[in-house]
């Protein structure tokens, strides 16, 4: 066996049974749903204070929803290559990587998903945040507050296409699947099957620009990350 994969295995049991053993880990993926939910709740309070006309909501509908899914998917392309194992995030980073493992969700209520999921998106309470702030100090560009605020609730509704892809056989989320509105299966599936692309995941416009960014940035989590779980045996997610 490489060494460097050795070691890496070992950093990723290591951070596993962190994630496993210290409560703390689950209880910080409650809280960030938590805030991010009060805070996507809060900010969408706000806009109808912020007026637009209706071809600018639109407007900002559409390039919320491109965004929202381009954004996303280069955070998860960041993750999904992702083996720092021995940091501070190691035990969220080692865990993050079991979706490739376990790509089926369990059953659960849509509202149960869109909380259980963006649990895992710390980034998204700074982002909603800032956007807060900024609302409390200053009078941003209308059009671009309702763009930031619908790119924040979007990339949780994200994590519900996402499961929707994997999880279920509706008629309802086959058909938006088919017309581009959420993830089709047979567009995702190839981030599955095949190496270091198709990393969105709200309904994979973006894909053509992450594949060309992840082309020149990664070797692939075929031959790094997801070799490195090879020799786990412990639990999976809660929500897998």
């Amino acid at each position: 066996m490489d060494l460097d994969l050795e070691v890496k295995q070992k950093q990723f049991n290591a951070a596993m049974e962190l994630y496993n053993t210290r409560k703390r880990y689950k209880l910080l993926g409650t809280l960030t749903s938590i805030i991010n939910i009060a805070l996507q709740i809060y900010l969408l309070c706000q806009l109808p204070a912020i007026t637009t006309g209706a071809g600018w909501q639109i407007f900002s509908v559409v390039s919320a929803f491109v965004l929202a899914d381009l954004v996303n998917g280069l955070v998860h392309m960041i993750m999904d290559n992702n083996d720092r194992y021995d940091s501070v995030a190691g035990p969220l980073i080692a865990q993050f990587h079991l979706h490739h493992r376990t790509p089926m969700y369990r059953k659960h209520p849509l509202p149960v998903v869109y909380f259980n999921e963006t649990g895992s998106k710390i980034w998204l309470a700074a982002y909603l945040a800032a956007i807060a702030l900024a609302l409390a100090v200053s009078a941003p560009n209308p059009v671009l507050v309702h763009i930031l605020v619908y790119l924040g609730i979007l990339s949780s509704v994200a994590e519900v296409s996402h499961y929707l892809c994997h999880s279920s056989t509706s008629g309802t989320a086959m058909f938006l699947g088919r017309i581009g509105v959420l993830l089709a299966k047979h567009h995702h599936a190839k981030h599955h099957l095949q190496d270091n692309n198709n990393y969105a995941f709200l309904n994979g416009c973006s894909d053509p620009l992450i594949n060309l960014i992840a082309g020149r940035c990664y070797r692939g989590y075929k031959k790094t990350t997801d070799r490195h779980f090879a020799i786990y045996a412990g639990a999976e997610s809660e929500n897998r």
